[in-house]
């Protein structure tokens, strides 16, 4: 049978167009060793994982008609050295500079003839760093069958790359007469797929929407009887083909003091952070901010299933990601208010017992994270745009140094994609100490983003500095 993409592996395809690439990013910042870190090395060690892989050796074909779903194949024109590309910025670059390019990345649609996915090893950062920017498409990772391509790449200790034998041999694609005739035997089985299949295409979007909802399933659920259209905003436009991102550095031991002051979670805390930026971001803006206004955050949160016993490498990727809709306060002045606000409305997700606390993803070998952002940006793709104003996803990293290579990694940037009507995107990590925001937004509508980034850290020091 063909390794058929799932529905909503499909609609993830269907959605996208120019203003609006499904792709996941990240920024990967490194201090480069005595010995040195370059292109040829992170290929060597690209090269050595993707046999854990499969998937980032295969591309998306096509049924003829699309009688069908189109299906994974294995790429047997594959080039390693098209997806693991060199860039450079005028020595020395600055961070500005590199999230400039971060930033046209992010913009350009990937080549649907390939294996979606894409990495930047960007030289030239000032003090003798490096970085690496990658892009994954939302239909390849899945969290079950295929993780991120930075969870496997990052190691908790130095490594060389040894000499290896790649026994990969790309298997024939199957021929049109076969792609038809497997369509034809699923449709016999399933004659309601065949409508389905080519209205989406043809860009329906009640049948792209019926799609979504009947491939999220259990997702829909947690949305209860909130159905009420999303409070209108800036955030809300058509978006266009630029970017602009920015980014914001933090100790994660500020967010822990004010858990500990305050109460609630360390993502309640983030939440509140958020929300104070954003308060301060919408009034130097003159948009109209009365002690009632609320903007709805899609906060995206991993779950276990009733009964499991632990969090582990294993459980992540059989693990689930639900959409939550969060209402967050920028009506309210009181910064501990905001906070106790927020931890109010998580505290009904949390007491459920399925979400998982940070301290048990914090045992995830590897770095979870960028899976976990990833697996988040498919949770909130499956979503009316009209219900929310904007995605925060917060996943924690692990504590202790990471490498590629011989290099340490010294900050990591999630960047979450943007739904076609929603103009700014917020991912969150941890990791080593610090707390780490990647601000996407559309070049037209959120502009200043720059300006938001200051208004994080803005707003944690106006949460860090009330006793009451």
């Amino acid at each position: 049978m063909p390794d058929r993409l799932s529905a909503l592996d499909a609609s993830f395809l269907y959605l996208e167009d120019a203003a609006t690439p499904m792709h996941v990013g990240a920024v990967a910042v490194f201090e480069r060793p005595r010995d040195g870190f370059d292109h040829e090395q992170l290929l060597c060690l690209v090269a050595q994982r993707l046999a854990y892989l499969p998937r980032y050796r295969q591309r998306v074909l096509n049924v003829p008609g699309h009688l069908a779903r189109p299906v994974w194949v294995d790429d047997v024109d594959f080039d390693l050295q098209y997806h693991v590309r060199r860039s450079a910025l005028p020595a020395p670059g600055s961070d500005e500079q590199l999230f400039d390019l971060v930033a046209r990345l992010m913009a350009r649609p990937m080549d649907s003839e390939r294996p979606l996915w894409e990495a930047y090893f960007v030289e030239g950062l000032s003090g003798d760093r490096v970085a690496l920017v990658t892009k994954t498409h939302q239909a390849v990772v899945d969290g079950i069958g295929t993780v991120e391509l930075g969870q496997l790449i990052l190691d908790t200790t130095p490594q060389l790359c040894e000499p290896y034998e790649d026994t990969w041999r790309p298997r024939r694609p199957p021929s049109n007469a076969q792609l038809v005739l497997d369509a034809v035997s699923e449709t016999v089985q399933q004659p309601g797929a065949l409508v389905e299949n080519v209205r989406a295409f043809v860009g329906d979007a009640a049948a792209t929407a019926g799609k979504l909802a009947d491939a999220v399933g259990g997702l829909a659920s947690v949305l209860g009887p909130l159905v009420r259209p999303a409070p209108a905003g800036p955030l809300n436009t058509h978006v266009s083909g630029g970017r602009v991102f920015a980014v914001v550095r933090t100790r994660l031991e500020d967010y822990r003091k004010i858990r500990a002051q305050h109460g609630g979670t360390v993502n309640d805390v983030v939440l509140a952070v958020v929300t104070g930026a954003l308060r301060e971001w919408l009034l130097s803006r003159g948009e109209s901010v009365q002690v009632s206004s609320t903007l709805r955050a899609l906060v995206p949160m991993a779950v276990l299933e009733p009964g499991t016993v632990e969090f582990s490498p294993a459980g992540l990727v059989n693990n689930e990601v639900e959409a939550h809709l969060v209402d967050l306060p920028v009506g309210e002045p009181n910064p501990v208010l905001r906070l106790q606000h927020i931890s109010h409305a998580m505290r009904r997700y949390t007491d459920s017992g399925r979400s998982v606390a940070a301290r048990a993803m914090l045992k995830v070998g590897g770095f979870a994270p960028a899976t976990m952002h990833s697996l988040a940006a498919r949770a909130a793709g499956s979503f009316s745009g009209r219900i929310f104003n904007l995605v925060v996803t917060n996943s924690p990293g692990p504590q202790q140094p990471l490498y590629a290579g011989q290099a340490r990694m010294t900050e990591m940037y999630p960047v979450i994609p943007l739904a076609r009507n929603q103009a700014l995107a917020i991912g969150v990590t941890s990791y080593a100490g610090k707390v780490y925001f990647g601000l996407n937004g559309d070049r037209k509508a959120v502009s200043d983003v720059g300006h938001l980034a200051g208004m994080v850290e803005d707003s944690l020091d106006e949460l860090k500095g009330t006793n009451w």
